[in-house]
């Protein structure tokens, strides 16, 4: 089963799930799980081939979304799920496929369609880190910078790394083969009745105005809203705001 990082205890509240996307693990999520367990115990995850959690030889949307909802059962029944980009995909899955397992669903920067950019060009910066070399997390940072600008991925990638094995806790290989599944979408039949709410990055431009029918056709009650200022990256950008969204739809009547 995956790996999971549990923040408080079982209230009247459901139990919130959290699935970070693509080279993300739970331990990103702990201090917005943290705060958000004040009310209900919250649950993040690491995904396949990610953080502590098993590695698999595949990494498509249905078998994510299999090993989620394994996590939910184990917990006892139906929970609140707020997935990030690959993660999003993932419980969108989960949600059109196993829909008793959600109560309400929270996609934070993904529509359920097919992505051009790829994001191999990270794998193979996280490649070209000289692993026998590096003592401590500034060290990886260092390589990392000569190929990734963005001072925000070079922390967030190297957060993935287990400093005492000189190894990513990754795997890449199979990151890299999946690529064209991880940018996919599969073809679902049915939809989700419940609630859900697609949450974006004012600036970025993973959910557009084109996306909202294949969002409508498995996702009839979707509601949209945006945090200004906010890229891809919304929950990292803007935590608190992203919080107080989360927060809202969740305490939502109805």
């Amino acid at each position: 089963m995956l790996n999971t990082i549990p923040h408080g205890s079982a209230t009247d509240k459901p139990t919130l799930l959290i699935v970070h996307g693509l080279y993300g693990s739970a331990r990103n999520w702990g201090v917005i799980a943290k705060r958000l367990s004040d009310e209900r115990q919250v649950i993040a995850v690491d995904q396949r081939n990610h953080g502590d959690s098993p590695w698999k030889d595949s990494h498509a949307y249905e078998d994510m979304a299999g090993d989620l909802a394994e996590v939910i059962e184990s917990l006892g029944g139906p929970v609140d799920v707020v997935g990030h980009s690959m993660g999003g995909k993932a419980a969108m899955v989960l949600a059109v496929t196993r829909p008793k397992l959600v109560n309400r669903l929270i996609v934070a920067d993904i529509a359920p369609v097919a992505y051009g950019h790829s994001q191999i060009q990270f794998i193979e910066a996280m490649r070209s880190v000289d692993l026998t070399t590096v003592e401590k997390r500034s060290d990886a940072t260092e390589q990392l910078a000569k190929v990734v600008e963005d001072k925000t991925l070079q922390a967030f990638f190297t957060q993935s790394l287990d400093l005492k094995a000189k190894r990513w806790v990754l795997n890449l290989d199979v990151l890299a083969a999946e690529m064209p599944k991880i940018l996919s979408f599969p073809s679902l039949a049915g939809q989700f009745d419940g609630p859900a709410l697609f949450l974006s990055g004012a600036e970025s431009d993973y959910v557009l105005p084109e996306h909202r029918p294949a969002i409508r056709a498995l996702f009839p009650k979707a509601r949209f809203a945006k945090l200004p200022g906010a890229g891809h990256w919304l929950h990292a950008e803007k935590p608190r705001e992203f919080e107080a969204s989360v927060r809202a739809f969740l305490n939502m009547a109805g």
